[in-house]
């Protein structure tokens, strides 16, 4: 007769294996591995380039929905700030919203957006039934006459409200704008603004600087002829930015090969263009470099942080992409050509040399790429032209630490694109009367067509202000 296995080898075999577990869970973590087997749910289009590092989001290893919560503000409480959050949680803390917060809890951004929960994952990475908004506003149609007849779902489906940014909805923006042509006559910015170089660099370097223009590479290094070339017409050389700038580290002798960096990184990049390159990585196409390029890890914890993901790349993403590019990894030099640094190409070429999905395609037949042809042939004025770059990296102004303006291209090309409506304050604007880029981009139809022919949508916030002034005998 077997002799039957005690309880204590049981309790040891079950500890054995549960940490046999825990220390490959722990090995891949670390150290490489299919982490993606770990995950316990589809991640959103917004954080899926950073699924693989748990750590983002998971700063504890046990700490629950705080440090979740923690983890949202460390990426987008700047972002909060800047769009003049409409529903902040402070408006939320005050206690005459105590029974609303007893309905919908405003002050979790878990309420509303939860991770790896693809089945009821809307817009907006919002997890929360799309009628949410009823929770405060139930009362809407009575207090606004123009709200009747419109369900809550399409508060923020019928191009009107985006819950953390409703500046462009305001009455008092919008009568400024009633009336408006379609097409304007406002200034248009080129990326060839001879004012961009003196911003982009923070470290001595501007446009005063003497032009280089011989070579400084220590003489063992064997320089490339068309290298040199492609350096002394660009605006590196015109800034006295010489090779030891980028491939030495910042005191190194320029003459000695021994500190010769053969292919500088993003970093590298950064010492000089560090407000371009914090933008960059906080957009799709940089987020994974965040960790590695702007942060410091120290103790156990930090050698888990330390193994960075590699860069994004187009065999990645979720958008058709093409198929010769998806060896591509997402860096500076991805866009911009190693020394050419032609921004020309970067702001069109760069970009349809990787997306293949039906707004770039259309791009080419639009009368957007019209006006770029045009402008790049000399036939139109500096600025007048549209790059992809124009719209999804619009040029922001900005001060030097002297106090002089400056116009700089964002570099998060994620910046505007969701709630799209952002882009029409941004950048529609600049040439497009409200009406038409409000309706445009209410359109799906127009939009996948890069936007060539009208508008088949119309949102009436426009039509509902007008009324009213004519109603108190303001003419529009």
């Amino acid at each position: 007769m077997a002799r039957p296995v005690s309880n204590k080898w049981l309790w040891f075999i079950w500890g054995a294996f549960s940490l046999s577990i825990l220390c490959a869970g722990a090995a891949v973590m670390a150290f490489g591995g299919p982490r993606h087997l770990f995950l316990i749910g589809k991640t959103t289009s917004a954080h899926h380039q950073m699924e693989l590092a748990c750590d983002t989001c998971h700063t504890e290893w046990f700490g629950g929905r705080e440090s979740l919560e923690a983890a949202c503000l460390t990426c987008h409480a700047d972002e909060l700030t800047a769009k003049d959050d409409s529903h902040p949680m402070k408006k939320f803390r005050d206690p005459r919203n105590a029974e609303r917060l007893e309905v919908l809890d405003a002050t979790k951004c878990l309420t509303c957006h939860v991770e790896h929960n693809d089945e009821v994952t809307g817009e907006m990475a919002v997890t929360i039934p799309a009628d949410f908004c009823s929770a405060c506003h139930q009362d809407i149609a009575e207090e606004r006459p123009s709200h009747v007849g419109y369900g809550f779902e399409t508060c923020a489906s019928a191009g009107c409200h985006n819950y953390h940014d409703n500046r462009a909805l305001y009455e008092d923006f919008l009568e400024k704008h009633v009336g408006e042509a379609w097409l304007n006559k406002q200034r248009r910015m080129s990326f060839a603004d001879p004012d961009v170089l003196s911003l982009y660099a923070t470290s001595g370097v501007g446009s005063d600087t003497t032009p280089a223009s011989t070579p400084d590479a220590p003489v063992n290094i064997a320089l490339d002829a068309h290298i040199a070339q492609d350096w002394l017409m660009s605006a590196h050389a015109e800034a006295g930015v010489n090779c030891s700038g980028c491939h030495q580290p910042e005191g190194a002798n320029p003459a000695s090969a021994s500190s010769w960096i053969e292919k500088p990184e993003m970093a590298q990049c950064a010492t000089c263009h560090a407000n371009v390159a914090e933008r960059f990585v906080e957009g799709k196409h940089g987020m994974r470099l965040a960790q590695g390029l702007l942060s410091e890890h120290d103790g156990l914890w930090g050698l888990f942080k330390q193994r960075a993901l590699p860069p994004m790349s187009p065999s990645e993403a979720r958008l058709p992409m093409k198929a010769e590019a998806a060896h591509k990894e997402l860096t500076c030099n991805t866009c911009h050509a190693s020394h050419a640094y032609d921004v020309n190409t970067a702001s069109v070429t760069s970009c349809a040399s990787c997306h293949n999905d039906e707004h770039t395609q259309a791009y080419f037949q639009s009368p957007h790429h019209e006006l770029w042809l045009k402008e790049m042939r000399g036939e139109a004025p500096v600025g007048s032209g549209v790059a992809c770059a124009t719209c999804h990296m619009p040029k922001l102004e900005t001060r030097t630490a002297e106090g002089i303006k400056r116009w700089i291209a964002d570099h998060n090309q994620s910046a505007n694109l969701r709630p799209n409506e952002i882009m029409g304050r941004e950048v529609c604007a600049s040439c497009h009367g409200m009406e038409f880029w409000i309706d445009s981009l209410a359109d799906p139809t127009l939009i996948s067509k890069n936007f060539k022919g009208r508008p088949s949508v119309h949102v009436e916030s426009l039509d509902w202000v007008e009324k009213r002034m004519r109603e108190r005998g303001e003419a529009p």
